[in-house]
């Protein structure tokens, strides 16, 4: 079997086996600056690991400073994809890792980031395509981080332009899609039917309101997985929040909502 490589990241990136995914992107301190002091990036790290999260999202610099002993029960993706708020268009990404690099770092995926509807949008394209084919000679799965989000945009929440976004990562050869939630909740169904791919949610509420409820109500809608960073990393007690959102990922099952556990896991 030719890809044996790639069904084994496969399984390492949901540990409970389950086929379903709560990832943890750190990968903003190139985009936004640090995401926490560095004094506290490695307390940060094993508090996400701890409780439980399937993988952390970093850039290829970053994970070389991760001890592989902390990783022991949670998966690697590099993030090749940079772009920061500074640039002229803020939309726009480009390639600044290989698949390569990846795997000589002991990834478990790589992802790359895609904002439709920007004035790039063309090399993204390009760049993911690329990427998906260095993927299949490594046998390394992709994550595609695809959002409509730029100045073409109405509504980067609209139901029918994120099920084009989903297939468009289908079409390009990702394994995993990454995308924004669709507005109310409950038509995430609608994009989650559209998807050849197990569809990742990314983020929480835009309100700013109950992450645990809005988590629930994505994973009852279908879609595979949360992708959750600001939330979590800015939050008092980061390894908390992952033990819920963790259960709540790896729990519902027939619509019946589950009382995520809590645990303790000291100050980061």
């Amino acid at each position: 079997m030719t890809d044996i490589g790639k069904s084994f990241r496969m399984r390492r990136l949901s540990a409970a086996g389950d086929g379903r995914y709560l990832f943890v992107p750190l990968d903003h301190s190139v985009s936004d600056g640090p995401v926490v002091p560095q004094a506290r990036w490695n307390g940060l790290l094993r508090a996400v690991v701890d409780g439980g999260a399937d993988a952390v999202v970093v850039h290829k610099g970053r994970a070389r400073t991760i001890a592989p002993a902390v990783l022991r029960h949670c998966a690697l993706v590099v993030h090749l994809s940079a772009g920061t708020a500074h640039a002229a268009d803020a939309d726009a990404k480009v390639l600044v890792g290989e698949v390569e690099e990846a795997v000589r770092l002991g990834a478990d995926a790589v992802s790359v980031h895609v904002n439709l509807g920007s004035d790039t949008e063309h090399r993204q394209l390009a760049d993911l395509g690329t990427v998906a084919a260095s993927c299949d000679v490594w046998n390394m799965p992709l994550l595609a981080m695809i959002y409509p989000r730029g100045p073409r945009i109405a509504d980067p929440h609209d139901p029918a332009l994120l099920a084009h976004a989903v297939n468009i990562a289908a079409d390009l050869g990702a394994d995993l899609v990454k995308t924004s939630v669709a507005l109310p909740l409950d038509r995430m169904a609608e994009v989650v039917d559209s998807s050849p791919l197990p569809v990742l949610a990314a983020g929480g509420p835009p309100d700013g309101s109950d992450l645990i409820g809005h988590g629930t109500s994505l994973m009852l809608a279908g879609c595979r997985g949360l992708a959750v960073g600001r939330r979590i990393f800015s939050s008092p007690s980061p390894g908390s929040l992952v033990a819920r959102l963790a259960a709540v990922v790896h729990a519902v099952e027939t619509g019946t909502a589950p009382h995520p556990p809590t645990i303790a896991t000291g100050a980061v």
